[in-house]
């Protein structure tokens, strides 16, 4: 299986409970600004607070993969995502991938991979469900 970037998808769920009386004008108002807050970059401090920790936890040779890290905000179907990246493909093969989860050598033996990217993400990943939330609350 020939992969050309790492993807890192963590779909992170709120669950917003609105309780209203009258108009929904206060409400509105809210979701709107919410809305402003994801289309103009919110979430792109999380992403580099990605790139930084997957560039400190990534095994390093000569540097290259723990510098090919990237990060791009999508928006399609009415939802965002944030979305890392890495461009080191040597010969077809991402350089992370194998890193991460091991390969075999030209001679036939097993170099076992290291898990490395779980670690690094967790603590982003906790950081952006605490965070956002906060964010959001403050919009």
């Amino acid at each position: 299986m020939q992969h050309d970037d790492v993807r890192l998808d963590r779909e992170v769920n709120f669950m917003i409970h609105l309780k209203t009386h009258g108009s929904y004008k206060r409400t509105i108002s809210f979701l709107d600004r919410l809305l402003e807050f994801f289309n103009k970059g919110g979430l792109n401090k999380y992403g580099e607070r990605g790139i930084k920790a997957l560039e400190e936890a990534t095994p390093k040779d000569t540097g290259l993969t723990s510098k090919s890290w990237t990060y791009k905000v999508v928006h399609e179907h009415g939802k965002v995502s944030l979305v890392w990246s890495n461009t080191n493909v040597q010969n077809g093969v991402n350089i992370a991938i194998i890193l991460q989860y091991g390969h075999a050598t030209k001679r036939g033996t097993w170099i076992e991979g290291r898990d490395y990217i779980n670690p690094a993400m967790r603590s982003v990943f906790d950081s952006i469900s605490r965070e956002a939330w906060e964010e959001m609350m403050r919009v």
